[in-house]
């Protein structure tokens, strides 16, 4: 079955045909090292993440390679106002990042690139530029991608130079701006004194890369001069990934990258994310909440990747409660594992996954397989764990919780009272277990006894 998937250089459905038959090469844009990933900077590699388990599912060999970047405007800034070194003050949210990574259950990529270690494949890139007249020399002695040497900037985008205002020079240094100003980008910024002690001494001068070369150099250095995928937020398509795609095609000549595949965005309360708002959310902050952070990674895929979304502590408890019962309903399966992968569920989950990861209907497939009583207990096992090799929910770390005695001791009061027909009894026995922090199920096999 042929895998279709939205590139967003075409804006267009197209069937994906790797460049190298069953081999993938993955770039994903990860995270900026200046402080927590929000919640929606976890999107897009949850998204990244589902796609790579798809593909793998498929039987595709991925490389996949994430960037840190660890030198830009942002971890300057933070890093002087913290009185820290760069390199410490990045390395502390590195590995927070990671070990939010591992909460969600996100399989590490096969390389995480950081930027520092990659200055001499941007000086060398941008060395091409300027050789080929691509690139120059600016007053300020940085040097800048000259977008209108460019026929083809704004192809993924899709902006015309002649619709967007320019500045009075015509340059933008600073790493990031809006969508409404096209302006020469800076691939090296020579070295000033916001930059104190950060700073190489190269062929180009004193100075230090510009964001958008970081990507491009550590992907070609990792991946090749061509590649199949390359993901992140639709927030970054402009300027970053079109700009990626203008110095990496004017350096080597070649196309890029295959596909473009974007996550929208993800809005709280609906309104765009704002720690003014109260509306500001990391990782940690769902976990103070008592929220389990997979649910935020069951929540995500009830829409589409491609559908902009709006967080709220209520969907969000809806979507922990739902986990809460996969899980159980995957506890109860504990017993029976010499089972088989059901082939016409399987065939129907690659079929939506296969419809542009349509992560809505494959979760209701999910379900139906949950609370079908034609499929043996054994094969619903089996198979559910074969599900989870896409979803990343971790069925398979999933042990039953040993049950304190005196939680026991209620229940098994609870059925005598069942078993006298003294409802009143067992309602109250019911509540004490309840807040005592377990929850009783009534089962055909017997009471279920479950932390709450």
């Amino acid at each position: 079955m042929d895998i279709n998937i939205f590139n967003s250089l075409s804006r267009e459905i197209e069937k994906f045909e790797p460049i190298n038959n069953n081999s993938v090469s993955l770039y994903t844009c990860g995270p900026t090292v200046y402080n927590y990933p929000h919640i929606g900077n976890y999107r897009a590699y949850v998204f990244a993440d589902m796609l790579k388990r798809f593909l793998q599912y498929r039987g595709y060999k991925i490389k996949h390679i994430m960037n840190i970047t660890d030198v830009d405007d942002k971890t300057i800034r933070d890093s002087k106002i913290n009185n820290k070194s760069l390199k410490d003050f990045t390395e502390f949210y590195t590995e927070e990042f990671f070990k939010d990574r591992d909460i969600l259950n996100i399989i590490p990529p096969d390389k995480y690139t950081k930027a520092t270690d990659y200055i001499d494949e941007m000086v060398s890139m941008i060395e091409q530029l300027l050789e080929k007249g691509y690139a120059y020399r600016g007053d300020d002695g940085s040097i800048y991608f000259d977008i209108r040497k460019d026929k083809e900037y704004g192809k993924l985008s899709h902006f015309k130079l002649t619709d967007l205002k320019t500045n009075a020079d015509g340059r933008m240094k600073k790493d990031e701006y809006d969508k409404e100003n096209t302006e020469d980008f800076a691939l090296w910024k020579a070295w000033d004194e916001n930059d104190g002690d950060v700073y190489w001494e190269t062929s180009l001068g004193k100075g230090r890369p510009g964001w958008h070369i970081e990507c491009s150099a550590m992907s070609i250095a990792e991946l090749s001069e061509q590649i199949d995928i390359h993901t992140g937020g639709v927030d970054l398509i402009f300027p970053h990934h079109e700009n990626e795609i203008a110095q990496s095609e004017c350096s080597t000549g070649k196309q890029f990258v295959k596909y473009w595949m974007h996550n929208e965005h993800l809005m709280v309360d609906s309104k765009k994310m704002s720690k003014s708002l109260g509306n500001f959310y990391t990782l940690r902050d769902l976990i103070d909440k008592n929220i389990n952070p997979l649910a935020f990674r069951l929540w995500l895929y009830t829409a589409g990747y491609r559908t902009k979304t709006n967080f709220t502590l209520e969907s969000i408890k809806a979507s922990e409660v739902a986990l809460k019962r996969l899980n159980d309903a995957f506890l109860d399966l504990s017993e029976y594992i010499d089972g088989s992968i059901d082939k016409e569920y399987k065939n129907k989950l690659i079929a939506y996954m296969s419809n542009d990861l349509d992560t809505p209907g494959a979760l209701s497939l999910l379900w139906d397989l949950v609370h079908d009583t034609n499929i043996s207990k054994a094969d619903k096992r089996a198979t559910m764990l074969d599900f989870d090799n896409i979803f990343g929910f971790g069925f398979d770390k999933l042990k039953n919780d040993i049950i304190p005695q005196n939680i026991n001791e209620l229940v098994s009061e609870r059925e005598l009272a069942r078993e006298n027909k003294d409802w009143a009894k067992s309602d109250e026995l019911r509540s004490r277990i309840n807040e005592l922090g377990y929850e009783v199920k009534d089962t055909d096999n017997g009471p279920k006894i479950s932390k709450i």
